[in-house]
């Protein structure tokens, strides 16, 4: 979207329309994607009890952080998929290969959501 408008000087008007941008991708995701609306439902429990659970700063962050990297790559993900159905439904061995990574990064970051909260909350159960 930014080189829809050329150059633009930098400043107050730039991160306003930076912001407007993102708000719209984050509006689309939610409207478009039913894994990024469970992701932030997630987010909405686990992170009020990532920040009570976190005993440091550096726990909260991880708990927290952990949560908001599965909706960073999410977002991506879905980018990746619009783009190539954006060229159309048939099969490409690239486009499938594209799709399946896109999801392993999602999937990755899960793995590490469940290993940071393992490794601080797990301990403090037994």
């Amino acid at each position: 979207m930014a080189d829809a408008f050329g150059h633009m000087p930098r400043g107050p008007g730039r991160i306003l329309k930076a912001a407007q941008w993102s708000w719209q991708g984050l509006r689309a995701a939610w409207l478009h994607e039913s894994s990024f609306r469970l992701e932030v439902c997630l987010f909405v429990v686990l992170a009020p009890l990532g920040y009570w659970l976190g005993q440091t700063p550096v726990e909260r962050v991880l708990l927290i952080g952990s949560v908001l990297l599965v909706m960073s790559i999410e977002l991506l993900n879905s980018a990746i998929e619009a783009v190539i159905e954006r060229y159309g439904p048939e099969f490409h061995e690239l486009a499938g290969r594209a799709k399946d990574m896109g999801s392993a990064a999602v999937f990755v970051l899960m793995m590490n959501v469940l290993l940071c909260w393992g490794l601080i909350v797990v301990p403090r159960l037994f």
